[in-house]
């Protein structure tokens, strides 16, 4: 499953960049006050604005989705490596408990020195 989103995660990257890359900008429609405008495309004269850049708003959030995927994976692989590293390791941290003290052998005093 992973493979398939990464591969339609670089098939939508690619389709994007291609669409982007095939839209005129802002400043392209001077030149069809001008007599040179695109009436005769593919797309008709005001067509292609609209086509090129719906297809790219969805392919936009399918690069999105794809990429929310493959986060969510990611982090569904690292969880269980996690677990597989350290398989004995309690999930819940468990609280310290206080240290007992050190019985002093017999024969030293409180300060660890052999009286006099």
């Amino acid at each position: 499953m992973e493979f398939i989103l990464w591969i339609a995660h670089v098939l939508v990257a690619v389709s994007v960049i291609g669409l982007v890359l095939m839209q005129h900008g802002k400043g392209a429609d001077m030149g069809a006050a001008f007599g040179s405008g695109s009436s005769g495309s593919l797309f008709g004269a005001t067509g292609s604005a609209n086509f090129l850049s719906r297809t790219t708003a969805v392919l936009a959030t399918a690069f999105f989705l794809t990429s929310m995927g493959l986060t969510y994976f990611s982090g569904q692989k690292s969880a269980a490596a996690q677990q597989a590293a350290h398989p004995l390791q309690p999930a819940a941290p468990v609280p310290a408990q206080p240290a007992a003290p050190v019985p002093t052998p017999t024969g030293l005093d409180k300060s660890g020195a052999i009286p006099k």
